[in-house]
């Protein structure tokens, strides 16, 4: 199976996912009902949201602009197997020696 081309069914996908989102936080904050549950609930959305950027737009952006993740898998092996962090743009610094 390929990827999804068609922005219909994208838009329909990413609405789903939002629906599926507001659905289940919806039942958990009735089902606890208190404002210490709601505030926990929104910061664990709020620090995976961030995660997921993290993970694809940071590292493909700023990090490692030739890799192309496929999912949180793909980006879980890659961070696995990277061997020193990044580098810093500019001069190596044994080439000052």
């Amino acid at each position: 199976m390929g990827d999804i081309r068609n922005p219909k069914l994208l838009y329909l996908k990413g609405g789903l996912f939002l629906l599926l989102g507001l659905l289940s936080a919806g039942v958990l904050v009735a089902e606890h009902a208190n404002w210490r549950f709601f505030g926990l609930l929104a910061i664990a959305i709020w620090a995976f949201a961030r995660a997921y950027y993290f993970a694809f737009y940071v590292i493909q952006h700023y990090v490692d602009p030739e890799f192309r993740f496929a999912g949180l898998w793909s980006f879980l092996q890659y961070a696995l197997s990277r061997k020193t962090g990044p580098q810093p743009p500019g001069p190596q610094a044994d080439q000052d020696q």
